[in-house]
């Protein structure tokens, strides 16, 4: 099959879609990527691509295409000119780059911002080709949450701009059951709304694992560990109150390893609160390095903010988590915590109770090794039956040969009327 993957974000940037392309690509499929230039989650142009740009136009057998684009920078100011600009870049570059290319399907891979649908839709009416959008966030509700958007103006306009990209895909995803429910608020056609969650990444899966060196060993110590985006969705804050709280136990120690546009705020405060015994951070790895830093951890900590559109979310991050098969403490709502609770995988706590998360983590310090060890096999092998990283890509090949499928009949029966 001839798929283009249109993505705002891409390889050397960490996301699943560097790991789908790949399996794409291994499983005999033609893939071509159109996306734009790296600069997540520094904000600014990652230093290696600069140095090369025609280093990175191929990745594991696949086509890679960038646009121009305004990196990310600092501020909801130059946030939103990153967004415009990988639009006006696709809509305008991607045409021409991909002209003579044909498509059987596109695939919108969108953590966000939801725009990344527009270029896709338009390459679609050029190409004749079905449009599969993936939604990994929810426009307009997380830009709501996160304040990004106040007025109910822009929050209109913004939803009907996410109808006219839902109504005229194919098919669209959603990564949780309850993401269902809003996206069919802007969908009229409840038929081509499908569940598909995100996978575990194969690395979490090997067991020749060396630990990473950047975390020194400290015998009796019970290390609660981050990984991931260190964003306004994270709730750090909350995070950090309950680290405050026992910061006087000597024997818990809270590691981050991750980056993101809170984390120069996060070192500030880190520092202010004089946590610095308790806190380590480390910055950002790329994702082959998390297992080395996962085998440090007596338990992996997500958290979210409390707000009705994060309790519809699976982090993305639960899915390596319960693979790697070390128990969870969640500090968050709804379907992302219930797949710890019923799965038995570790504790959870309501979001932004920062005192339920210190209880938490003492809890579980205070188990023995066999009952956290059980916990984590409870998750693993959770994760095996229902994020399979095999079994999620073959159901997604399945939903893009569907997409061809209903496109061209839809077409058949257009001309015939």
């Amino acid at each position: 099959m001839e798929i283009l993957i249109v993505t705002q974000y891409f390889w050397p940037e960490n996301f699943r879609v560097n790991d789908l392309t790949k399996e794409l690509v291994q499983r005999g499929h033609n893939v071509t990527v159109l996306t734009g230039v790296p600069n997540y989650p520094s904000g600014t142009v990652h230093e290696t691509y600069r140095q090369n740009p025609k280093a990175f136009a191929h990745f594991n057998g696949s086509k890679v295409w960038r646009v121009p684009m305004m990196a990310r920078g600092h501020g909801s100011v130059r946030l939103f000119l990153n967004y415009l600009s990988f639009v006006i870049g696709a809509c305008l570059f991607g045409p021409w780059v991909l002209r003579g290319q044909r498509a059987d399907v596109i695939f919108v891979f969108e953590p966000s911002p939801v725009t990344v649908g527009l270029p896709a839709l338009l390459l679609g009416r050029i190409k004749h080709a079905p449009v599969v959008f993936w939604a990994l966030d929810l426009w307009p509700e997380t830009l709501v949450a996160l304040g990004a958007v106040r007025s109910p103006i822009v929050t209109r306009w913004i939803g009907y701009m996410v109808q006219f990209i839902y109504e005229r895909c194919t098919l669209v995803l959603g990564q949780s059951r309850r993401f269902l429910t809003s996206i069919a608020k802007y969908c009229s056609d409840a038929n081509k709304i499908r569940y598909f969650p995100s996978w575990a990444e194969e690395v979490f899966n090997k067991s020749d694992i060396v630990p990473a060196h950047e975390v020194s060993v400290q015998e009796g110590v019970f290390n609660v560990l981050f990984a991931g985006n260190v964003g306004e969705a994270q709730d750090l804050p909350a995070v950090l109150d309950a680290a405050e709280l026992l910061k006087y136990n000597s024997l818990i120690r809270w590691i981050i390893v991750g980056d993101g546009r809170k984390y120069d705020w996060l070192k500030q405060e880190v520092e202010r609160r004089n946590l610095n015994s308790c806190v380590l951070l480390l910055g950002r790895f790329p994702v082959e390095r998390m297992p080395s830093f996962y085998i440090h951890a007596d338990a992996l900590l997500v958290s979210l903010k409390k707000d009705p559109v994060f309790s519809m979310t699976i982090p993305g991050k639960v899915q390596s988590y319960l693979m790697a098969g070390i128990p969870l403490v969640g500090m968050l709502d709804g379907e992302g915590a219930e797949v710890i609770t019923n799965t038995n995988a570790g504790l959870v706590c309501a979001a932004g109770d920062s005192e339920g998360l210190a209880s938490a983590v003492l809890k579980m310090a205070s188990m023995n090794s066999e009952k956290r060890c059980q916990l984590g096999l409870n998750g693993r092998a959770y994760a095996q039956k229902e994020f399979s990283r095999d079994l999620l890509i073959n159901r997604l090949e399945d939903l893009l040969t569907e997409a061809v499928v209903l496109y061209n009949e839809r077409r058949l029966s257009h001309v015939s009327k």
